[in-house]
């Protein structure tokens, strides 16, 4: 079991300045591999010691050439997702995605539709019951699910998260609080309240999901854009390497640690991501079981996890608040292929796609495929285990 703590290194990079992670763990760190801590993982010297063997072997011994894995060639018709960087088709370009808010109670359980979601936030919804979380499901293509919920209230920092996106927030309500927020010209695309009510046996507010031809009907009622507007950030919102390729974080890295499992700290539904080494993907545990989507059963998993150090702001006696999600300079996790690698983040504006960043100040390549983010709250954030 690894709990971080760790010290701040001041670096420079382009827009702000990046704090470098120093942790001290029991885990498998490339640079304490070498020491008696019972890490599994491979060190940066023993990577180095291998490097040199490897060319005194090729100094004596001339070994061919490797050859070179020829590069993916995207299919005719089809174009790399701005949101998983995975091929899709190119009718959905111009398409904008919609950001639906998904109630994570255990009563609204199973969720429909969730593992189709391209990236997944989860964040905590209130201070209160135990800082319960809620689901965020950014979803490009819409028009291809059937039943997608249930649909919950939105948050303040949602708007924010959205608008980066340039996505069509679906919701039920939320506080006084998101009116400012809605009252800016590039989050007035939202849809509250006006989707399908399924009979599943529970209260009201746990029946309300996006049915086929819903999204359709309310775009058309409310006279919102379907395709991307002015507000819309140009290219891919992440660094994905090339498709077909992938970085492996102990290879690029000197600074890494193990990490097939990470429990995070919200107490209520025990969020965990669990590594499945026969898919190479995390996938997400809560309330003590793997997520299934009730609709095909699928785990609700990811190519890539990234846990956001973020201070908060609670807004009200009743638990409600924002997240201080745009900052710079502010320690995150990145996971991918059973290994963590520190890294910084940075959101310059409200429609400001969040950046991560290496501690050389470049920005971090991730692989392609989806994308699981959490904002974790400062006050906890020395409470994420991996294992």
């Amino acid at each position: 079991m690894y709990i971080r703590k760790y010290a701040k290194k001041a670096i420079a990079i382009a827009m702000c300045s990046i704090t470098l992670l120093s942790v001290a763990a029991c885990g498998s760190e490339g640079e304490n591999a070498g020491e008696d801590t019972g890490a599994v993982g491979v060190s940066f010297e023993q990577i180095e010691s291998q490097n040199t063997t490897e060319a005194t072997a090729e100094a004596t011994t001339e070994e061919p050439a490797a050859e070179e894995a020829e590069a993916y060639v995207l299919p005719e018709g089809m174009y790399f997702s701005e949101l998983t960087g995975e091929p899709i088709s190119e009718e959905l370009k111009d398409q904008r995605p919609i950001a639906a808010m998904v109630d994570n109670e255990i009563t609204a359980l199973p969720h429909y539709g969730t593992s189709e979601a391209d990236v997944v936030y989860e964040l905590m919804n209130s201070t209160k019951n135990d800082r319960i979380t809620r689901l965020m499901c950014v979803v490009k293509d819409w028009g291809s699910i059937e039943q997608l919920g249930s649909i919950r209230s939105t948050r303040p920092t949602n708007i924010l998260l959205a608008s980066e996106w340039n996505a069509i927030l679906c919701h039920d309500g939320g506080p006084y609080h998101n009116d400012a927020y809605f009252a800016n010209p590039w989050a007035k695309d939202h849809i509250s309240g006006y989707f399908s009510r399924v009979n599943n046996g529970k209260a009201r507010e746990f029946t309300e999901y996006i049915l086929k031809g819903d999204m359709e009907s309310c775009i058309d009622r409310f006279g919102i854009s379907a395709t991307y507007t002015e507000y819309a950030n140009e290219g891919s919102h992440f660094n994905f390497v090339p498709y077909g390729t992938e970085v492996k974080l102990d290879e690029k890295y000197s600074r890494y640690y193990q990490a097939y499992k990470a429990i995070l700290p919200f107490s209520h539904n025990g969020s965990q991501l669990v590594y499945n080494t026969e898919t190479g993907l995390y996938e997400y545990y809560e309330y003590g079981e793997r997520h299934e989507d009730a609709e095909d059963g699928a785990p609700l998993a990811f190519k890539n996890v990234i846990l956001q150090k973020c201070s908060f702001n609670q807004l009200d006696e009743n638990g409600y608040l924002i997240y201080n999600c745009i900052d710079s300079g502010k320690n995150a996790w990145y996971l991918t292929g059973g290994i963590a690698k520190d890294i910084t983040w940075v959101k310059s504006s409200e429609t400001g796609v969040t950046k991560y960043y290496d501690e050389n100040g470049e920005e971090l390549a991730i692989n392609t495929g989806k994308t699981y983010i959490s904002l974790i709250p400062e006050d906890s954030w020395e409470n994420i285990i991996f294992e």
